[in-house]
């Protein structure tokens, strides 16, 4: 028997930030002597987080979502099925070499384009003792385009002979995707909600005064500071254009902003929205790999409700202002009302979002907290408890055999 406990991760990384930095929080947590922790991920920029010790990954070749049903390669120049096949591959031999007593799948029961089947069908006749485990944000997309897409798929019958346990990132009174997705008893009873996954926060607060530094901003510390962010950026241009036309049609707003408009916006649109954030006397960045230092210093976050920086701002225990996308998916909506009904956040809808609608929706937030502070404050995230107590029956499992 290995003197090491060994868990793959695998992260469904076809579009933005959010699958990658889910991954990496849960390693992060997991980390510990004697547990190793490889993740396979197409993300292009997995490289650029910290990695902390006991923890690596295996880069597989990245893909990118045009649409739902639609992928094609990020950088190499080859057939969509030439990656995938290229893809599968690799995951397919890294987790017969790695020979995991845990192996953790986002988001996709099967993987992209079921790239994961072969791996799930071999722990099932090779390696029964290792546990298999299905992690799932708090909400997929909406109710009967879920069930829809999951009977489509054939994701129930994956789930009942290939799962182990189906883990929840979210709160059962929030959202319950074992009813809203008509969940059969024989999945449901393999369902654990964990609850939010809480993300580090600074040990120490960034100030103003030291973000705006050779910024060519003079300010103190007495000003409020709006940090807005698009997450990975591929589908957030109207919200940080609409933001900057709001700033640039009101230049004496009193409170300062820091844009982070995330690494995957069009590049013809990065330098436009860089030209005039400049301009316009607001700090931008395409990507900061320590955003949660920035979001320490913020008054209010603007966003667009990701599961990722929803858990961030609600771990430094941050106001913020959602503004939904609504397609391809219902998902970042839907958590903005639930959100919304807890006095955790407020929200815009996307085809509401104007300047002024913005505008007004901020300096109110900005002037009054006092709705949220009280619901933000007593919010408990209880994700990584769950998830370590989960591992440790695992492992207690896995001594026992």
């Amino acid at each position: 028997m290995s003197s090491t406990y060994n868990i793959l991760m695998y992260s469904h990384d076809t579009y933005g930030l959010g699958h990658i930095r889910r991954t990496m929080a849960i390693a992060r947590h997991l980390s510990a002597p004697g547990v190793n922790i490889l993740i396979l991920t197409g993300s292009p920029i997995a490289g650029r987080f910290p990695i902390p010790s006991g923890v690596d990954f295996v880069r597989i070749p990245g893909m990118i979502k045009q649409s739902n049903t639609v992928y094609v390669p990020h950088s190499i120049k080859v057939n969509p099925q030439k990656a995938l096949d290229i893809r599968q591959e690799i995951i397919t031999a890294t987790a017969k070499s790695f020979d995991p007593d845990l192996f953790i799948v986002d988001k996709v029961p099967v993987g992209l384009k079921g790239e994961v089947l072969p791996v799930l069908q071999w722990f099932r006749t090779s390696r029964p003792n290792t546990k298999v485990v299905l992690g799932l944000r708090d909400i997929l997309d909406d109710s009967a385009s879920t069930r829809a897409e999951w009977n489509e798929k054939n994701y129930f019958n994956v789930l009942d002979n290939l799962y182990s346990e189906i883990w929840i990132y979210g709160q059962e009174d929030f959202y319950n995707p074992i009813v809203e997705y008509g969940l059969p008893v024989s999945i449901s009873n393999k369902c654990i909600f964990t609850g939010y996954i809480p993300r580090q926060t600074p040990n120490r607060k960034v100030t103003l005064k030291q973000l705006l530094n050779g910024n060519g901003n003079g300010s103190d510390d007495s000003t409020k500071l709006v940090v807005v962010t698009a997450g990975g950026g591929g589908d957030g241009y109207h919200m940080l254009d609409t933001y900057l036309s709001m700033v640039e049609e009101t230049p004496d707003l009193p409170f300062k902003t820091y844009m982070v408009s995330g690494p995957f916006v069009p590049q013809d649109l990065q330098d436009s929205l860089a030209k005039r954030a400049k301009k316009a006397g607001v700090i931008f960045a395409t990507f900061h790999k320590r955003l949660e230092k920035i979001m320490a210093a913020a008054d209010l976050i603007v966003s667009m409700g990701g599961y990722n920086t929803i858990c961030e701002i609600l771990s430094l225990k941050k106001t913020s202002l959602i503004i939904p996308r609504e397609s391809p998916r219902l998902e970042q909506l839907i958590r903005a009302r639930v959100l919304q009904s807890a006095k955790l956040a407020d929200y815009i809808k996307w085809d509401c979002l104007t300047t002024s609608s913005l505008r007004e929706k901020v300096t109110t937030m900005l002037e009054d907290t006092s709705q949220y502070e009280q619901s933000i404050n007593a919010f408990s995230m209880t994700g990584l408890d769950i998830i370590r107590s989960r591992l440790s029956a695992f492992k207690g499992d896995s001594i026992d055999a």
